[in-house]
């Protein structure tokens, strides 16, 4: 090795190019890339995409999600390249790379909007499957634009405290409380396979749920999942999805205020980040095309709470899409 490379963990049968060796070079040292990953432009080309999306113009209540993204990829300094739940080295079994931040206006946000989808449209172009880091929920409408151009209308599955299938803010269409509405009118879902996972808490009234079934969704409460437990849950969520190409759009407040109190607009009640992990685990088998994790707030964190369960979650959705794009070539 030539001393002004990088010591990387031994490549896999794929050749894929590692994370960082933390036996050569101790974690807390060098650029926070995810988990410490090649970026994007040290590798030939990418079969996941880590991007972030540093933008919270969106949000409704308190700010701090553009800065997510870049808490998410410190706190996973701490991510390893074996994982033992899911029995896999995501990162030998695919090319995993940082792809760096999609720069989004944040002073307007439909130019935003279109800004991120047309970068997506880029990432996805280029045979990579997406793993982003928000940035507020706002971002999830281009994502799924673009991956719907790549795969048609997809089954989404949508963790959050929140419905976020409201029609307006202050009459703004693209907010992070309207997301799944504009998509689900724009035909880029899967009316068939649609959940909420992890919702409670009160809303504006009735019409809230009314409204959201006629949209197509089902809805998994927090409450549901405590005394259902996670395997069950996860099982109910596979037969709904079945093969469907699969969309996972995960909200970090679907967890309590215990486990992520960085976030912008917390709920008491939520999921632990166990049952969190465990519901992605049971969900391996499933057709995942692209994932995001958003609403990290870390200035309303503490000890990177927040950051490390999110972390922790896009490394659950990036081993699930690793192992699936390993098992196509194979």
């Amino acid at each position: 090795m030539n001393s002004n490379e990088t010591p990387r963990v031994p490549n896999g049968p794929t050749g894929a190019v590692g994370p960082v060796d933390s036996s050569r070079v101790p974690r807390y040292a060098g650029p926070a890339t995810f988990a410490r990953l090649p970026r994007l432009d040290e590798v030939d080309a990418a079969d996941v995409a880590v991007v972030g999306v540093p933008f919270d113009t969106g949000v409704s209540y308190r700010p701090g999600a553009r800065f997510g993204g870049n808490a998410i990829r410190e706190a996973s300094r701490l991510l390893r390249p074996y994982n033992p739940a899911q029995d896999a080295s995501p990162f030998a079994l695919a090319q995993v790379a940082d792809a760096g931040d999609i720069a989004a206006n944040p002073f307007n946000i439909n130019e935003a909007v279109d800004t991120i989808e047309a970068a997506a449209d880029d990432l996805l172009g280029s045979g990579a499957r997406m793993m982003t880091l928000g940035g507020d929920h706002t971002i999830a409408l281009p994502l799924l634009r673009s991956v719907a151009k790549k795969h048609g209308p997809v089954a989404l599955l949508h963790f959050d405290a929140h419905l976020d299938t409201w029609d307006t803010y202050f009459g703004a269409e693209y907010t992070h409380g309207t997301p799944f509405r504009r998509a689900v009118e724009e035909g880029i879902l899967d009316t068939s396979a649609l959940s909420h996972v992890g919702t409670r808490g009160p809303l504006y009234g009735r019409s809230d749920l009314t409204e959201d079934e006629k949209l197509g969704f089902g809805i998994v409460t927090s409450a549901d999942v405590y005394r259902r437990g996670a395997d069950e849950v996860a099982d109910q969520l596979r037969q709904r999805i079945g093969d469907r190409p699969l969309y996972i759009s995960i909200d970090i407040d679907c967890l309590d205020p215990a486990h992520a109190p960085g976030t912008g607009t917390p709920e008491a009640g939520g999921m632990t980040s166990r049952e969190l992990l465990e519901i992605l685990r049971g969900l391996s088998s499933c057709n995942l095309v692209s994932a995001d994790v958003v609403e990290v707030a870390p200035a309303y964190d503490h000890a990177e709470i927040t950051s490390v369960a999110a972390s922790h979650t896009a490394y659950e959705l990036t081993t699930i899409m690793s192992r699936q794009i390993a098992d196509a070539r194979a």
